[in-house]
């Protein structure tokens, strides 16, 4: 009888051990990436160790863009991506997509714009050009319908008296816009870094106005989540809040005066070249980064504003309350654990 006793204490003692070993388990993170530099604070808890020490196995899925991850998104078979709230998010959402916003991932805090606004420099040389009231007839060219850049054009006519309408609207990829206005195909456009910077020191466009100047914190892009891993897996939804969060406080910690110049700026760099198709640091140190908020706050007035313009041309199929699918529940949570962001001194 002592001896099956004995027994009985041995199995539980091993299937005890057993289920804390599977409570230990690290909650696999399924997430949607297009390994862009807007991606950092990502590859940066992934690099650091952030997810591990947070109980979270990331698993990155590349794909092309930010759109193509909304269906799997909504479909439960992402948990989290990124991705610019655009007219077809907001589409994608009123035909039944079940996301949340839950955290900024890319936006233009002063001094760190994201888009800019170029102009050819022979135009400016001609004397054609010489400020935003000169936009009227120029072939102008974005990335698309439905982005945030075609949000920054409008802002930018408004604010000389101009109208979107003056402008002739080219749709293009970046690389292609950069041809273009290097063989006068186009005028003017909107960029994004590295092809902000590679445009000036080509010589043949000039910076004219950054997002950040004519829509301080405007949301270019940010993190969701599905619907179902919000719900399902509230915990593990959280700690990889913790660990994007302490990703993104690193890469704040990086930036200084408009560059990655700060303390923590060499591993964010090189972080950068391991993570991305950009391989040269030299690019990442004459960029100018794309500022991400510290405490991961999304700018809810940025994307109505964003939402209105959208409705007045048309874009949207139907009724969006950003209100509803913005979440910033995981964002409150971290920080109650983080505790308000202190810029790094030194390297750490």
């Amino acid at each position: 009888m002592k001896r099956l006793h004995c027994l009985w204490v041995a199995v539980l003692l091993v299937l005890t051990g057993t289920a804390v070993a599977r409570a230990a388990e690290p909650a696999e993170v399924r997430v949607g990436i297009a390994s862009a530099i807007s991606d950092v604070a990502i590859f940066i808890a992934q690099k650091k160790g952030f997810f591990d020490q947070e109980g979270v196995a990331a698993k990155t899925i590349t794909f092309t863009s930010g759109s193509d991850m909304v269906a799997p998104l909504g479909a439960g078979n992402l948990d989290v991506a990124g991705g610019s709230p655009s007219a077809g998010l907001y589409n994608a959402v009123a035909r039944g997509i079940k996301l949340r916003i839950v955290a900024d991932k890319a936006s233009s805090q002063p001094g760190y714009t994201v888009n800019a606004i170029m102009v050819r420099k022979a135009l400016i040389d001609s004397g054609r050009f010489k400020g935003l009231k000169d936009m009227a007839g120029l072939k102008f060219a974005l990335t698309g319908r439905g982005v945030s850049s075609m949000t920054t054009l409008n802002d930018a006519l408004k604010s000389v008296g101009a109208r979107y309408s003056d402008v002739d609207i080219i749709d293009m990829s970046f690389p292609n816009i950069l041809v273009a206005m290097r063989n006068g195909g186009v005028d003017a456009g909107i960029l994004t870094e590295p092809f902000l910077t590679i445009a000036g020191k080509g010589g043949f466009a000039v910076r004219i106005k950054g997002d950040d100047e004519i829509y301080p914190g405007h949301q270019i892009a940010a993190l969701m989540y599905s619907e179902k891993f919000a719900e399902e897996q509230p915990k593990a939804a959280a700690s990889f809040m913790r660990a994007y969060l302490r990703g993104v406080r690193f890469y704040n910690d990086a930036m200084k005066d408009g560059k990655l110049a700060g303390p923590t700026a060499d591993e964010v760099i090189a972080i950068l070249v391991e993570s991305t198709p950009i391989k040269d640091p030299a690019v990442f140190r004459a960029i100018t980064p794309a500022g991400n908020d510290p405490d991961g706050r999304v700018n809810a007035a940025s994307l109505k504003h964003d939402q209105d313009f959208y409705r007045e041309l048309g874009l949207l199929t139907g009724d969006v309350d950003v209100d509803k699918v913005v979440d910033y529940s995981f964002v409150d949570a971290a920080l109650k654990t983080l505790g308000p962001y202190k810029r790094a001194s030194a390297p750490r």
